[in-house]
C-alpha cells in the first residue's frame, strides 16, 4: 500500500486569437473596445490590485458586449451607455446571472492520485464538462496507492487494519498478474486486457487514479459551491477547495466574489449564473 495525497494540476487554459477579435471589431465598429486591445488593456490589462486580466476574463466579457453590440454608445441605439471598467462589467454578468457567457471559457485540469470514489461522483456533473478517466480495464495495478484523510490516520487500530487489509489486496493483485503470466513472452495485449480487466474487480473503491476533467467557468462556479459544502463527500471537499484557490488566482474578476467560510465552503456572491 502507498499512502498518496490528491493533487490537482491546471494543464489548459482559454487563448484568445487577438488578430482574429480585432478584424472582426473593425467589422462591427467596435472601435473603443479595439482602441483597447491596441494600447493592450485587454491582454495585459490591469486589475484591481495589478492583476493582468486574463483571456477567460476578457473573452467572457468579448461575448457579453456581442450580445448587446455594446462595443460603445449609438451601435445599438437601445444603448447609450457602457461599462468600459474590465472588473465592474464581469461583476455586472455575474449580478444578472448572464451566465451562458461564462461557458465560452473552459480550463483543464488533471486530477491526480483521486479515488474512484471520488470519479464517480465527480462524473455526475455532466453540463459544460469533458472527462478522460485513467482505464484500469487497460492500466493494470501492481500497487494500490490509497489516500487517508487526516482523521483516519490518528486511528492507529484502524490504520493497522486498514494497511494490512490493502497490502494483502496489492500482494493479490501481483499474484493473479503471475498466476494468468501476463509478463510472459508472447502474451497478446488483448489477453492482458481481458485479465487485467478482471483483475480490477479486486481492487478497492479507494485506490488512487487519475483523470482529465475540463469545466467551463459556469460549470465551475455551480461545482465550487457544490462540492466544498459541508455535506458533500469529504475527498471531493478537499479537491474542490484546490480547484477554487485555482481559479481565483486565474480569474479573479469571476471567482473573487467568493466567501470561504471556517469550515472551508466555498459560497458566491451571486449564485445561479
Amino acid at each position: 500500500m502507498r499512502s498518496v495525497q490528491p493533487e490537482v494540476f491546471l494543464v489548459a487554459r482559454p487563448a484568445i486569437d487577438y488578430d482574429q477579435m480585432a478584424a472582426y471589431l473593425r467589422e462591427v465598429g467596435g472601435e473603443n473596445w479595439l482602441e483597447r486591445l491596441d494600447r493592450g488593456e485587454l491582454a495585459g490589462g490591469q486589475q484591481a490590485g495589478g492583476q493582468q486580466a486574463s483571456d477567460a476574463e476578457n473573452l467572457a466579457e468579448f461575448a457579453g458586449k456581442m450580445c448587446y453590440r455594446a462595443w460603445e454608445p449609438g451601435l445599438n441605439p437601445n444603448v447609450r451607455r457602457v461599462r468600459n471598467d474590465h472588473e465592474t462589467y464581469l461583476r455586472n454578468i455575474l449580478k444578472q446571472a448572464h451566465g451562458s457567457v461564462l461557458e465560452h471559457a473552459s480550463f483543464t485540469f488533471v486530477l491526480h492520485n483521486v479515488s474512484r470514489v471520488f470519479t464517480h461522483e465527480l462524473v455526475r456533473h455532466r453540463p459544460g464538462t469533458a472527462v478522460s478517466q485513467e482505464s484500469l480495464r487497460f492500466v493494470r495495478l501492481d500497487d494500490i496507492p490509497f489516500w487517508f484523510p487526516d482523521w483516519a490516520r490518528q486511528d492507529a487500530e484502524l490504520m493497522k487494519r486498514a494497511t494490512a487489509l490493502l497490502d494483502q489486496m496489492e500482494e493479490f493483485q501481483r499474484w493473479m498478474a503471475d498466476h494468468f503470466g501476463l509478463d510472459e513472452d508472447g502474451v497478446p495485449f488483448h489477453e492482458k486486457k481481458h485479465k487485467t480487466s478482471f483483475m480490477r474487480r479486486l481492487a478497492p473503491d479507494g485506490v488512487a487514479t487519475g483523470i482529465v476533467w475540463t469545466a467551463n467557468i459556469r460549470t465551475l462556479r455551480h461545482t465550487i459551491e457544490a462540492r466544498t459544502d459541508p455535506g458533500a463527500e469529504e475527498e471531493i471537499r478537499l479537491v474542490f477547495g484546490k480547484i477554487a484557490e485555482l481559479m481565483r488566482a486565474e480569474a479573479p474578476a469571476l471567482f473573487g466574489d467568493y466567501e470561504v467560510t471556517g469550515d472551508g465552503a466555498w459560497l458566491p456572491q451571486w449564485r445561479k449564473v
